[in-house]
Formats: C-alpha cells, sequence, structure tokens
C-alpha cells in the first residue's frame, strides 16, 4: 500500500495577493521563489528545501478553524508583533497558551482572515512577560463539547522524530 511521506506544500487563498505576499515575506520571514506561469495570480514562499507556501488570489470564503502551523524560530519577538498588529485571534481556539510540550501555541489571521498556528520550536526560552500577558492562559483548550472520539494522548507532541 502506497504511503503518504511528507507536506510539499500548503496552498492557501487570499483575496489580496499583493498585501497577502508582504505579509508572508516581512512579517513570516518567508523566501519568495518563482511560480508556475499559471493564468491567475500566485506566489511561492519557501519554508525549507522541500516545503512551500503556495498562495492564490480567489473571491472564496476562509474557514473559521481550518488552519496551518508554522513554527516559528523566534517566537518572543513574533508575539509582540503580531500583538501590536492587532492580529492574535483568540476566537477559534482560546488564547495564547504553551502546550503540554513546552511549545507556545497562538493563531494569528492572515490579511485574508486565513488561520495560521505559530508555534515556538522545541527547548525555545520564552519571554515570561508574554505568560503574564491578557493574550495568554494556562492549559489546552477546552471547547466544552466533551466529545472525546478521536486518537489523543497524554504524550502527545507536535514534534516527531
Amino acid at each position: 500500500m502506497a504511503k503518504a511521506i511528507g507536506i510539499n506544500h500548503v496552498a492557501l487563498v487570499v483575496s489580496n495577493l499583493e498585501e497577502a505576499s508582504a505579509f508572508y515575506e516581512k512579517e513570516m520571514g518567508l523566501e519568495v521563489i518563482p511560480a508556475f506561469l499559471f493564468d491567475y495570480p500566485t506566489a511561492f514562499f519557501k519554508f525549507n528545501d522541500t516545503q512551500q507556501l503556495h498562495l492564490t488570489e480567489w473571491d472564496d470564503s476562509y474557514s473559521f478553524r481550518g488552519h496551518v502551523c508554522i513554527i516559528m524560530d523566534d517566537i518572543n519577538p513574533i508575539y509582540w508583533r503580531m500583538k501590536e498588529l492587532g492580529i492574535i485571534d483568540t476566537t477559534p481556539w482560546g488564547k495564547v497558551r504553551v502546550l503540554p510540550g513546552g511549545n507556545l501555541q497562538m493563531f494569528v489571521r492572515d490579511p485574508s482572515g486565513n488561520l495560521l498556528e505559530l508555534s515556538s520550536p522545541p527547548g525555545y526560552e520564552l519571554d515570561p512577560k508574554i505568560l503574564e500577558d491578557e493574550l495568554f492562559k494556562e492549559g489546552i483548550y477546552v471547547s466544552g463539547r466533551n466529545d472525546y472520539r478521536g486518537y489523543k494522548s497524554k504524550d502527545a507532541t507536535l514534534y516527531h522524530s
């Protein structure tokens, strides 16, 4: 049986390609790379040697909770920058938190309304002021749905070796 071996790219639909491209290049620090000669607005960005982000402009609707998780190399300044921009969104998944594995988790909206989860890498030293900020809350998100289906573990992590 065939097995999926990785994610090559994530494609996000945006409402304004230029505005979204500026956000991902300047705020997220992604490198612009050439895209194919499509007949619609698109921009490609490089995370690393094997993973890309593709932006494409369409008049679509956006998911409220669906998101892409991006590991940031230095989460402390990005937290304060996202707060300054006013784009930390606590509505779908609650406040900024530290997950059981020790990484910071926050959700932000790009200029088109796409939800991004920004996370710190394993072992990252967090700015203690973030843990005192009004946007921070201890513990994992609790929805109140009390529906425990799925694959779960007390040892769950975003990182796998």
